[in-house]
């Protein structure tokens, strides 16, 4: 007994709370991983599609609010423009394109106020032009020879016509251009002096059926009385008021305006309007350069004396088929009586 007694037996047995057969490498258990695994996965992209189908659905609803909000805001816009329009042609109706006639009034009465101070147009003068622009029913189509200190009065007193103005200082052009922006003004090149006259007036009387004729092309034409290098597009303008104030003709070797009244003059008859009629106005007309080419190419049957003054001559010339095309005057004149 004592011999077993020294020797000590070691049993080891397993534990109670593992079953049999299994553990953590068994088949069973890889198994229930996978599908839940799968199943996880599963509802996870179930989920997300499904939060993508109501954001998109939430990004819908509001394009579409926003949408008709844009629309609703555009017809507003409509709304208000079409009133606007209409509330702009009732005030077209009721004062017109051109300035308002107590504007029209004030512009002269203070010019004319002006007009006695020296290097200024006579206030009677100003008054007459203003008076023809007024009767021709301004806005028109307003060409001035000659820039002055009346050049702002016609431009102002032709608001919402075109006024152009043509000179034959090319400095002074371009001086008044910057001072007043939008104006619209030429140089023109005279090629006469008025110690020429009377030969420019025996040779345009020679030539009348030829290339100094009332009715013609001025742009081609070979007459040296005919002004042909303004841009191309004045020529095919229907001017209706055509005011003769330059270019200089005070001294002999000023251009003078024979070349300036013969131009006028051709103009007004090469209008193709029926019945269209242009008053030219020739200013200095007590000068005898003025007076004696007026007399030739403007002709005293078309003059109106009741709106003329001592040194401002008011013709009224017509285009169209009253234009006779052999001669500017005389009994078998360039204008048929006016009716």
């Amino acid at each position: 007994m004592k011999g077993l007694g020294g020797q000590k037996v070691l049993l080891v047995h397993s534990s109670s709370n593992k079953p049999s057969g299994g553990g953590a490498g068994s088949p069973g258990m890889g198994r229930r991983r996978v599908w839940l695994v799968l199943f996880l996965a599963l509802f996870a992209c179930v989920s997300l599609a499904s939060l993508l189908s109501s954001a998109r659905d939430a990004s819908s609803a509001v394009g579409g609010r926003r949408r008709a909000a844009q629309s609703a805001s555009v017809g507003k816009v409509a709304v208000s423009s079409s009133a606007a329009a209409a509330k702009g042609k009732h005030l077209d109706a009721a004062v017109g394109p051109g300035l308002p006639g107590y504007v029209f009034d004030a512009l002269v009465q203070y010019a004319a106020v002006g007009g006695n101070t020296s290097g200024s147009m006579p206030a009677a003068d100003v008054r007459a032009i203003a008076a023809a622009l007024k009767r021709r029913g301004a806005p028109c189509n307003l060409l001035v020879f000659g820039l002055g200190g009346e050049t702002p009065l016609w431009r102002a007193l032709n608001h919402g016509g075109r006024t152009v103005f043509l000179d034959e200082n090319q400095w002074y052009v371009s001086h008044l251009e910057g001072r007043h922006p939008g104006l619209e003004a030429y140089d023109v090149a005279y090629t006469t002096t008025v110690r020429e006259f009377p030969d420019l007036l025996e040779a345009a009387r020679a030539a009348r059926a030829a290339e100094c004729r009332p009715v013609q092309n001025l742009l081609f034409s070979d007459c040296r009385l005919a002004i042909n290098d303004l841009p191309n597009h004045l020529y095919d303008v229907a001017w209706d008021v055509i005011l003769v104030d330059g270019p200089r003709g005070y001294t002999a070797s000023s251009p003078g305006r024979m070349a300036a009244i013969f131009t006028a003059g051709v103009l007004a008859r090469a209008r193709k309007e029926e019945g269209a009629a242009t008053d030219v106005l020739v200013h200095d007309y007590e000068r005898e350069v003025e007076r004696a080419c007026s007399r030739e190419f403007l002709c005293e049957e078309n003059r109106v004396p009741a709106t003329s003054t001592r040194s401002l001559a008011h013709f009224v010339i017509r285009g169209g088929s009253a234009v006779r095309r052999e001669s500017f005057c005389g009994g078998a004149g360039a204008t048929v009586s006016a009716a």
